[in-house]
């Protein structure tokens, strides 16, 4: 079996003891999918475990149920009556070119248009089809991400490895975690059934690793409040990922929401963000004025593509990883099949997603022994490279869903009532749950 939870642990400073993983089976994948639900989802819980042993004494035991865990890495979400809408745009997805297979990735409408700014306007899959096949996949990738939009070309692991990106992210560590300058954060202001109590977390990710972190915090008491722009929608996973948050949008584009957000960053002890790497320096809130808005600031950032190299400011989104990397390309091998094959599921986002909710837990730890905020840079590549070289999958499937996996509560959202599985992570006392249901985007105000 992969030991995925040895490199996670190692990579944010945490005992590198082993957690029980419990029940059977495993989602078919070429690579071990079900071991990095596992393994992320049980570092973010020896993070919270190590915080309460440090402010009580006592470190509470933990399991991660590998079938939840599987079901999480899709969604958790039950809906009673409903159904959540579609989670890709219609012309999205996988096409061949003259010389290989090619993915897009046309979600949000500014990168569905930039897609048809270089194809053409499409009526349909067929259509986008039909011009796709008449370019070359290098051609047709540049002028994709040259017109802003999001797209990448097939590439096995061992192109990626020769590949100057591919270089440069494989020499980043798993998490880059960094002290921070001295704040004022206070005392613990939680408990061991809600350890992040009285914490506060500014939420500025969207799809998806970004919110399931901010996600898992809620979980354990911190208040998250989520900032979207005022336009931007992603109505297919917001009821899954927006549990337990509050969501506001504001333009950091206008003195008026500028100087809003300036007042909550001031107090937040946490920030989350994805934005590419260049994006916030561009509004102006740069790390080195974040450090001086809020100097006790846990900053815990992701992007696609790494943190060095020709492709850091590039955008990307977990598929688009899993093409560019090798996911793909193995997963038609291990099919035997001649279309690319990704993973089950949205493993990249999922598994760096946890990593990030371990990584604010371990630098709120150390905050509170040495009053120092810090900082921490993650990547889906560099996720990516973890499953890669962390073997193959399992052959044991897991057993189908059945009611006993759903939780007792009914959950009333703005869509209607559904239910949640119940969590994969297991820590007597400690609870995973959240005081507030799925809420849709800019539904609440921008304050704490």
């Amino acid at each position: 079996m992969s030991d995925l939870l040895t490199p996670m642990q190692t990579a944010i400073g945490l005992p590198t003891t082993p957690i029980p993983f419990t029940s059977e089976g495993a989602l078919p994948s070429a690579f071990a999918v079900t071991e990095l639900a596992c393994a992320s989802i049980a570092t973010a819980g020896q993070a919270v475990a190590e915080l309460i042993r440090q402010q009580t004494g006592r470190l509470p035991s933990m399991e991660v149920d590998r079938r939840l865990a599987s079901f999480w890495f899709s969604t958790s979400l039950r809906p009673i009556g409903w159904g959540v809408p579609p989670l890709w745009d219609p012309v999205a997805g996988d096409y061949a070119t003259a010389d290989g297979w090619f993915r897009l990735h046309t979600n949000a409408p500014h990168h569905r248009q930039a897609a048809q700014k270089v194809l053409g306007a499409c009526t349909d899959r067929a259509d986008m089809a039909n011009r796709v096949v008449r370019w070359n996949k290098a051609e047709l990738e540049q002028a994709v991400i040259d017109a802003g939009g999001c797209a990448a070309q097939m590439r096995s692991w061992l192109a990626w490895q020769a590949h100057p990106q591919g270089i440069a992210v494989n020499a980043e560590p798993l998490v880059h975690l960094d002290s921070g300058a001295q704040g004022a954060p206070g005392p613990w202001l939680g408990s061991v059934a809600q350890p992040l109590a009285g914490l506060k977390v500014l939420d500025l990710t969207r799809v998806l690793a970004g919110p399931v972190a901010s996600r898992f915090l809620a979980g354990l008491g911190a208040d998250v409040l989520r900032i979207d722009p005022p336009t931007w929608n992603e109505p297919g996973v917001v009821p899954e990922v927006t549990l337990g948050k509050r969501c506001a949008r504001l333009d950091l584009r206008q003195p008026t929401d500028r100087a809003a957000f300036e007042a909550l960053l001031q107090e937040a002890d946490i920030l989350l963000h994805g934005y590419r790497a260049d994006a916030l320096e561009r509004l102006g809130y740069g790390a080195t004025q974040r450090r001086q808005l809020a100097p006790g600031l846990i900053d815990v950032c992701l992007n696609a593509y790494g943190w060095s190299g020709p492709w850091q400011h590039r955008r990307g989104f977990d598929s688009l990883v899993q093409m560019s990397c090798g996911i793909a390309e193995a997963g038609m091998a291990w099919k035997h099949t001649d279309k690319p094959t990704p993973l089950p599921v949205q493993a990249l986002d999922h598994g760096t997603g946890y990593l990030m909710a371990a990584s604010a837990i371990v630098l709120l730890n150390r905050r509170l022994a040495n009053g120092r905020g810090g900082s921490a840079r993650l990547s889906l590549a560099r996720t990516a490279k973890l499953l890669i070289e962390g073997g193959a999958g399992s052959e044991v499937a897991l057993r189908p869903e059945d009611e006993a996996d759903q939780g007792l509560l009914v959950e009333q959202t703005p869509w209607g009532p559904a239910h949640r599985l119940q969590v994969p992570l297991k820590m007597p006392g400690t609870p995973l749950q959240w005081k507030l249901p799925a809420a849709d985007l800019g539904a609440h105000r921008a304050q704490w």
